[in-house]
């Protein structure tokens, strides 16, 4: 049996955690923490791991406190850029027996979208990304994007590929997207939305759009169950649940 922790427990994504976690046979919730409460409740309740789904604002102050008291770190928190990643990585050093797997998606089947896309992409001379998002949402463009995009850029560096054709000579700020490595990404928030996301890649007489959506925020579960289970077989800085998947 596995102590489990949960920041942002009174959030959406929170509760879903926690309604997960109680449905198992296999790991126990100990600690429901949302903003306000003391972070000392994971100490006194003994949990092994502690998943974070809170703000940007407050995840390194979470990230710290676990990783300094030897708690495993399962986080589904966006805004993590390369001095975030670099930054956690050299909190570990210090606690090298605790696994901290940062995850921009937890759906199993996004995961899966990204690593087709990448497969995709050398095989195309153009891609772009579109997100698509609840208005609640606090970073555009989504952390999945960010990281299809960097999955994408380097699929097209080994291949080779030369630079995607594009004559557009003025335009509008915004107007092309935001750019990860090479691939402009385009990010929708509206109502009626939760998440959604579409690779769409381009050649001469043919396309090709690979698209994943969140229909339910239930469905993140299986990926986020995962990730408890497997943390504590995972030392340090794990980058994206694929690795946990065993899709090589």
């Amino acid at each position: 049996m596995i102590n489990v922790g949960v920041l942002g427990a009174r959030g959406r994504m929170g509760k879903e955690v926690c309604r997960a976690i109680e449905a198992t046979n296999d790991l126990r919730l100990v600690a429901e923490i949302d903003l306000g409460d003391s972070l000392d409740a994971l100490l006194t309740s003994k949990a092994e791991v502690v998943v974070d789904f809170t703000h940007p604002d407050s995840v390194m102050k979470n990230l710290q406190f676990a990783v300094s008291n030897n708690i495993h770190v399962v986080v589904g928190t966006t805004g993590f850029n390369e001095d975030r990643i670099k930054e956690v990585t050299e909190l570990l050093k210090n606690h090298p027996k605790v696994g901290a797997l940062i995850a921009p998606n937890f759906g199993l089947g996004a995961v899966l979208m990204m690593e087709f896309a990448a497969q995709a992409a050398r095989y195309f001379e153009s891609v772009e990304i579109i997100e698509l998002h609840h208005p609640e949402k606090a970073d555009a463009p989504s952390g999945t994007s960010i990281r299809t995009a960097e999955l994408l850029s380097k699929s097209r560096k080994e291949a080779k590929l030369p630079p995607m054709p594009d004559k557009t000579l003025t335009s509008l700020d915004g107007a092309r997207g935001s750019k990860v490595g090479d691939v402009p990404i385009h990010s929708i928030r509206m109502r009626g939305l939760v998440a959604h996301q579409e690779v769409i890649l381009g050649d001469p007489g043919e396309t090709l759009t690979i698209r994943h959506d969140s229909i339910d925020r239930s469905g993140f579960m299986p990926g986020v169950l995962l990730g408890i289970r497997e943390i504590a077989k995972h030392p340090g800085l794990t980058y994206g649940l694929e690795h946990f998947m065993k899709l090589d």
